[in-house]
C-alpha cells in the first residue's frame, strides 16, 4: 500500500517537472495563457465524456491524463503570476472535502445519501456567506439540459422537492397539455415557453428516478446515428439516394438495424 502511494507521488512529481520544463523550453507551451487553454480544456472534458459513454477504459485513461495536464498547467500559470500554486490547489480541495464530509471527518451523523447531499449544500452556502443564493453556484454557461438538472438538484439540496417522486408525472402531463394548447393557438413564443416547461418537468422526472438525462439523451443520439447510418449503407448498396427511398423502406431498414443491435451485431 505504501509503495503504491509512493509510486503515485513520483508519477505526479514527474508531471510537475515535465510542465515546468515545457513552460520554459517549448515555444507553444511558453506562450499559453489561462484564456488560450480554456477552450482546449472544455474540449478535453467532452472527449473524456465520450470515452466514458463508450466504455473505453483505455481512452478514459488517456483523456484523464490530458485533463490532468491542463490542471497542472493552470496551476503553473497561477504560480508564475504569484496568485497560487499546485500546493495551494491541492490543500484547498482537501480542506474543502474534509469540511463538507463532517460525517467522515467530524461527529455528524447521516442516514444515507440524501443527508449527505443536504449537508453538502448547506455547508457550501456557509462557505459563500449568508447572502449567497442556492442557485448562484450553477454556471451560466452550462448547456441548458445539464443546467436544468443541476438547478433541480441544488433545489433538492435546499429541501425544495417532491415529497413522493410519483407526483412528478402529474406535472409532466400538465406541462404537455399546456404545450399542446399553445400548438393549437400557433403562438410561436408561447409554444417555445411551454415546451421549455415540459422539458424541465421531464428532466425533473429523470432526476427523481435516478436517470442522468444528459447521458440518456446522448446514448439515444448515438443510437439514432448508428441506425440512420445503417439506412444510408443500405441505400448505397441499392445504388439509391436517401431522398429516393420511401419512408416504408427506411422504416424497414431501421427495424433491421434495431434487430442487429438486439443480437449484439
Amino acid at each position: 500500500m505504501v509503495e503504491n502511494v509512493e509510486k503515485k507521488k513520483e508519477a505526479f512529481a514527474e508531471l510537475l517537472e515535465v510542465i515546468d520544463t515545457l513552460r520554459v523550453k517549448c515555444p507553444w507551451d511558453r506562450k499559453q495563457t489561462m484564456e488560450s487553454l480554456r477552450s482546449l480544456s472544455i474540449e478535453e472534458v467532452y472527449e473524456l465524456g465520450d470515452a466514458i459513454l463508450a466504455g473505453d477504459m483505455e481512452e478514459v485513461k488517456k483523456e484523464l491524463g490530458d485533463l490532468l495536464m491542463h490542471l497542472v498547467f493552470y496551476a503553473k500559470i497561477g504560480e508564475e503570476q504569484q496568485q497560487f500554486d499546485i500546493t495551494d490547489v491541492l490543500e484547498g480541495i482537501c480542506a474543502k472535502l474534509k469540511y463538507r464530509h463532517p460525517h467522515i471527518y467530524g461527529d455528524v451523523k447521516v442516514d444515507g445519501e440524501e443527508d449527505v447531499l443536504k449537508n453538502w449544500e448547506q455547508l457550501k452556502l456557509k462557505e459563500k456567506g449568508r447572502h449567497h443564493r442556492v442557485l448562484e453556484g450553477v454556471p451560466a454557461s452550462l448547456p441548458a439540459l445539464v443546467k436544468a438538472y443541476r438547478i433541480q438538484d441544488k433545489a433538492r439540496g435546499a429541501g425544495f422537492d417532491w415529497e413522493r417522486r410519483e407526483e412528478v408525472w402529474g406535472k409532466v402531463r400538465e406541462e404537455l397539455e399546456e404545450f399542446e394548447a399553445e400548438v393549437h393557438k400557433a403562438d410561436a413564443d408561447s409554444m417555445e415557453e411551454e415546451f421549455g416547461d415540459f422539458l424541465f418537468s421531464v428532466i425533473n422526472a429523470a432526476r427523481l428516478y435516478g436517470v442522468n438525462p444528459e447521458n440518456a439523451l446522448e446514448k439515444t443520439n448515438r443510437k439514432f446515428i448508428r441506425r440512420f447510418g445503417y439506412i444510408e449503407e443500405k441505400a448505397q448498396e441499392l445504388g439509391k439516394d436517401l431522398k429516393d427511398m420511401s419512408l416504408e423502406e427506411m422504416e424497414a431498414y431501421w427495424q433491421e438495424a434495431k434487430q442487429d443491435e438486439g443480437r449484439g451485431e
